[in-house]
Order: structure tokens, then C-alpha cells, then sequence
């Protein structure tokens, strides 16, 4: 028999739960859609085919992230408080923060900050946690603890296999309702070397490391001032050594802003290198986005979905990556070989938390790269993850994500 398909009401279905009983009808779901394509807002039921199609080979998939870590202390800015605890009014945007320091300005301020948790933080383990709980088998190398594993990673490090070469940094992120600022302390990741990685681990335990991976995640150049040199030994030394397979390798500088435009091209061109190793990603917020597009001699771009899409398009080109992408608050764009695709994100006026949002769109959308899914359904799955977290401070399941995609928010 063949597998039904069909449109209602304007709508493309797929019935998913009956492909164990085709016999004739051998193309992946994404096909279907091939055929007809789904208008702008019926990609989430295109994204939710494909995800349920691809589901039986997520407990195969491997994947190694790092190379930082943080103690997160997540605050409120205080502009008038009226009593003890929560009894005050915030400093709602980034706009008030900077005109209260500028009156500060030959004088003196005292800003209070107050704290909502403390977390594990860092690129990487963030990025890392929200693929666990899709279900990837994790292994994370990173800053965690010296001596022994800090606490805020503890129960972490009880779900995935841990590598920890220094003590974490830390950071208090001050959490806006148009963005936010995270103030780091970190000169403990000075010591994240590759040399410290290989001390650690031996030759042959890194081979073992990246031999297995499907995913390779590497983030938060920005911070780690090693970086750069760690991208080198990987090519030049350790990825050469490893058996081919399909892999993938997801980078993600984290706010380079601090770093100069030399140190970027450089780090740019030695992520190229990756390419002949597996498949490269670059992903990208908007700010990151309109940095690395102007770092390579590219005119101004804004963020309508059309820049989104040329923004990703050049950087793709120029750097001869297999993919980019770019995720700003409200939308995301991606570009690869065979074109780009942009999807409306399920934007939320009032966040439980952003702190991390990045990180989860990443973990969703290297989650679809890793299962084959299209590259508008990956998109769907970066901001599916990432829409669920701010909206409930909790990375959500393999489930929860089949839950938004079903019910996604108009």
C-alpha cells in the first residue's frame, strides 16, 4: 500500500505513524514536501515529520562540545526599591542601565542586583545540557572544576561523560527586557589548551574523543584566548588521525566584538580548515552576524528577512562553508550550498529567561543537522528549542519539542 498524504483544508499531512507499514513508498517524509511545498507558516508541521521520521536514530548520535564553562548568576536590576525582597520596581532596559551609569559619571552609583539563580553557564555547557535532554549521548570538555567538579555541574556531569581541564569563570548576567549583559570574570580559561587537552587525555584519548563524534561543537572563541591555536592542533594533528565518517562541526564565537578584526579573519580561515574533515557550521546571532559581515569587507545589512538571508548567503560564500546560520531574537536565516531558507521565530514579549537562548537554538538546530533533517526544518528545531527554554527556564525533551512544533505559537 502506499503511505497517505494529503492536504485539508490548506494543509499538508504526512501520517507518520503509519511508515512502518509501507512497503512501496520509500522517499523521506521531507519528499512529500519536496512535492508540495508548504507555505511559510505550515513549516512546523514540516519540521515535525521530519523529526519523527528521523527519531529512531537519535539514540545512535554522538556528540563532544566544549570548551568552556561558567557559574551563572542570573539578575534583576533594581531602580526603586519599595521593601525587602522582590518589593521593587527593575531597570526594565539596557537604555535605562546606560543613562543611570552615565549620571554616575564624575560621581558615584550604587546599583543593586538582584539574584534570580545561579546556574551552570558557558557556551558549552549550555549548548551541551539542551542536547542531552533531546536525547544525544554527550561527552563535554570544558572548564568545570580543577580539583573536583563545581556543584553547579554536578548533576551535569551525572548525565554526560565529563572532561574538566581548569576551574569554571564566572558570570553575572544582568537580564533586560531588550537584551542583556553579562559581566565575566574569567582568567581561569587561560589554561584551556590543547597541550592541557592532550596532557590530560594522551593522543590516543583524543582520537577516542573525536573518533565517535557525529557532532564536534566548539564554542566561545571570543573568551578563550587559546582558541584559535586549539583549531590548529585539531587540523593539523588530531582530525587527520580519525577514520572518515559523516560528521559535523558547529562553531560559535560568542560576541567577538572584544577581539580585533585581524583575530578574526585569522580564526575565520582556520575554521575553514574543518571542511575537510566533515560538514561546518557557523552560527550566528544578529549582532555576531553584522560583525563577521562587515569584518569581510560586506556593506551594512539590517535584519529584515531578506538581509538575514544575504548576510548568511556572503558569509557563506566567501568563508566556503557548508552552512551558515543567523538567529536574531524575532526570526533566523540560514544559508548552504543549495540556498537559503528564513523562518518567522515564536517570539515572546516577556521571557522567563534569555540567558542561554542562543546556546539552545544551536543545540536544536545541530540536533536536525545530525538527524538529516532539511535545512528549514532545522531552523524550526533551533527555534522550537530555544522558544521553549525562555519560556520555561527548562530545556525541553525530544517530546517537548514534537509538543511546540504541534502547537506552534501564531
Amino acid at each position: 500500500m502506499a503511505c497517505p498524504s494529503g492536504r485539508i483544508n490548506g494543509k499538508y499531512h504526512v501520517y507518520v505513524d503509519l511508515l512502518s507499514d509501507c512497503t512501496d513508498w520509500v522517499e523521506p517524509v521531507r519528499s512529500t514536501f519536496l512535492l508540495n511545498p508548504p507555505t511559510l507558516m505550515e513549516f512546523p508541521t514540516q519540521a515535525l515529520a521530519e523529526l519523527r521520521q528521523a527519531a529512531p536514530h537519535l539514540p545512535a548520535k554522538r556528540a563532544v562540545v566544549g570548551l568552556d564553562g561558567f557559574v551563572d548568576t542570573i539578575v534583576t536590576p533594581v531602580a526603586l526599591r519599595n521593601g525587602q525582597g522582590e518589593d521593587f520596581e527593575p531597570i526594565n532596559t539596557i537604555t535605562e542601565f546606560g543613562e543611570r551609569v552615565l549620571q554616575a559619571a564624575g560621581k558615584s552609583a550604587n546599583i543593586e542586583f538582584f539574584p534570580r539563580m545561579d546556574k551552570l553557564g558557558g557556551n558549552g555547557p549550555i549548548m551541551a545540557n539542551a542536547l542531552m535532554a533531546h536525547g544525544v549521548a554527550m561527552t563535554y570538555v570544558g572548564a568545570l572544576g580543577q580539583s573536583a567538579i563545581h556543584p553547579v555541574f554536578q548533576d551535569f556531569a551525572q548525565q554526560a561523560k565529563v572532561i574538566s581541564i581548569t576551574d569554571p569563570a564566572t558570570t553575572t548576567a544582568v537580564e533586560f527586557t531588550d537584551g542583556k549583559l553579562m559581566l565575566g570574570q574569567m582568567r581561569c580559561l587561560d589554561d584551556v589548551t590543547y597541550d592541557a587537552l592532550e596532557t590530560k587525555l594522551g593522543a590516543a584519548g583524543v582520537d577516542e574523543l573525536l573518533g565517535s563524534a557525529d557532532l564536534i561543537s566548539l564554542v566561545n572563541w571570543t573568551m578563550i584566548p587559546n582558541m584559535t591555536e586549539i583549531f590548529r592542533r585539531l587540523v593539523s594533528d588530531a582530525l587527520p588521525r580519525l577514520p572518515a565518517k559523516e560528521r559535523f562541526f558547529f562553531f560559535d564565537l560568542a560576541d567577538p566584538q572584544k577581539r580585533s578584526r585581524e583575530d578574526l579573519l585569522e580564526v575565520l580561515a582556520v575554521i575553514g580548515e574543518f571542511g575537510q574533515f566533515g560538514q561546518v557550521t557557523l552560527g550566528l546571532n544578529l549582532k555576531e552576524a553584522q560583525q563577521v559581515h562587515l569584518a569581510l569587507d560586506f556593506h551594512t545589512l539590517g535584519e529584515s528577512k531578506e538581509d538575514l538571508q544575504k548576510i548568511a548567503a556572503d558569509i557563506r560564500e566567501r568563508l566556503n562553508y557548508a552552512t551558515v546560520v543567523v538567529h536574531p531574537k524575532e526570526s533566523a536565516a540560514c544559508a548552504t550550498a543549495d540556498g537559503t531558507s528564513w523562518i518567522p521565530g515564536p517570539y515572546v514579549t516577556k521571557p522567563v529567561i534569555t540567558t542561554g537562548a542562543g546556546d539552545h537554538f544551536n543545540a536544536g538546530f545541530s540536533l536536525g543537522q545530525m538527524l538529516g533533517l532539511s535545512a528549514t526544518s532545522c531552523l524550526a528545531l533551533g527555534c522550537t528549542t530555544s522558544g521553549h527554554y525562555v519560556r520555561t527556564a527548562q530545556s525541553p525533551t525530544f517530546e517537548d519539542l514534537e509538543t511546540f512544533l504541534a502547537n506552534w505559537p501564531k
